[in-house]
């Protein structure tokens, strides 16, 4: 499926027509109290002096978007990081105001916000409902606290229940629980517990993820010590099975390798980036994709303050931004690229790549394009093959990675209509 979303930006302002959803705007916020010894995004600790500044500097790059793309329509507002719950609530009504001023934000929009449990009172959860969001996601990772205490997490079991139901109180109706399984020592039945005590909750979605030790990280120092016992990925296989039973017998589509949701309360924003659809992040480390490019914003909070201090120069936005630095990296997208991020990222959700959708993007079919490799998948069992399209099969879900991998490889051989 093709967003119909088209951007011109040779000279002056542009304009983003023809989506009757918009774009997705993800703001980035890296700031933590404690970074967790596992993580390796680009977020940081002991840098509270930088808040102020940096805050007017994001609301600086969302009103340059904004004009520059001529106040494009907006359809979803994800705030990540970090931790945006971190953030005084004042800055973040802010970045609020700012983006409903500089965008067209939809009506229907979907605005989530990451938070840690006990960042906020009921008071400013009322709040962060009255600036415009309207989807909190609580990172809870575990209602065990000897393994919360191994994480190096700042909550316990007690203050995260508590946090998602301040936020219930406080009038929040669409919810996301963050948790993690195949932790170094967790054990089957810790993580059933968790998995029980969640679902007794009533979330209307929950985001599990596996544990990754990510390189340069200090659990992987840690790990590699032997100080941490390395995780044992077949008990983490056990355990994502185990959550696929319980959640479907509690109700929950199973609509991405890593994400449940009760009927109709999937994340919009991020089957933007699972549909390969334009997306703009502001601050940074932010990735983006806009119609013709893909870019990311350079990584360190101090120099992204510095560079926003000034006033822009005239042009297309994404050539400014890189003149003045404010850009690692800036790509084209070919038609090969996004053949390959099409069915990298589409392969991910439970009803992967649609056959219809895939010929009026690429002008080509499934079996024209993947013929060979699709019955080679299809006869290991990790992929199922129907007249809707192609999806991976229950199997095919733990070795996701792999099967990814195969398509992308493939999608280089492909000649696509034109080339």
């Amino acid at each position: 499926m093709d967003s119909g979303i088209q951007l011109e930006v040779t000279g002056g302002p542009s304009e983003i027509t023809g989506s009757p959803d918009g774009l997705s705007l993800y703001v980035h916020i890296p700031f933590c109290e404690t970074k967790c010894h596992y993580c390796d995004f680009n977020t940081y600790a002991g840098i509270e002096a930088l808040i102020p500044g940096y805050l007017g500097a994001l609301e600086t790059e969302i009103r340059f978007w904004g004009e520059r793309l001529n106040r494009p329509v907006v359809s979803t507002v994800f705030f990540g990081g970090g931790t945006p719950s971190y953030v005084p609530i004042e800055g973040i009504e802010a970045i609020c105001r700012a983006i409903f001023e500089a965008f067209n934000v939809t009506p229907d929009a979907e605005v989530t916000l990451e938070s840690n449990p006990g960042d906020y009172s009921k008071r400013e959860l009322g709040r962060y409902l009255e600036a415009g969001i309207n989807r909190l996601s609580i990172g809870v990772q575990s209602l065990d606290d000897d393994l919360l205490k191994s994480l190096s997490r700042r909550h316990d079991s007690e203050t995260a229940v508590g946090a998602y139901r301040s936020a219930r109180d406080a009038g929040f109706d669409n919810i996301n629980l963050d948790l993690m399984f195949g932790l170094s020592a967790q054990t089957a039945d810790q993580w059933r517990s968790t998995l029980e005590r969640t679902v007794a909750l009533n979330p209307e979605h929950l985001s599990l993820y596996a544990l990754t030790l990510e390189p340069e990280t200090p659990l992987d120092a840690m790990v590699r010590s032997g100080e941490v016992e390395e995780p044992d990925p077949d008990l983490a296989a056990e355990m994502y099975l185990h959550a696929e039973s319980v959640l479907g017998n509690a109700g929950f589509e199973h609509y991405e390798i890593s994400n449940w949701s009760l009927p109709g309360r999937e994340s919009r924003h991020n089957l933007a980036y699972w549909l390969n659809v334009p997306y703009l992040g502001v601050g940074p480390g932010a990735h983006s994709f806009l119609p013709g490019r893909r870019f990311s914003a350079l990584r360190s909070p101090r120099r992204y303050v510095d560079l926003l201090s000034g006033t822009m120069p005239d042009g297309d936005p994404v050539d400014v931004l890189s003149a003045v630095g404010l850009l690692d990296s800036v790509e084209p997208v070919t038609p090969e690229t996004k053949l390959a991020d099409t069915m990298m990222m589409g392969m991910r959700l439970a009803r992967g790549i649609r056959s219809d959708e895939f010929q009026q993007r690429f002008g080509l079919g499934l079996g024209e394009a993947f013929g060979s490799l699709i019955e080679e998948m299809v006869g290991l069992e990790l992929l199922v093959s129907d007249k809707d399209g192609i999806r991976l099969s229950d199997g095919g879900r733990l070795l996701g990675n792999e099967v990814f991998e195969r398509f992308v490889t493939a999608s280089a051989e492909v000649e696509l209509p034109g080339d």
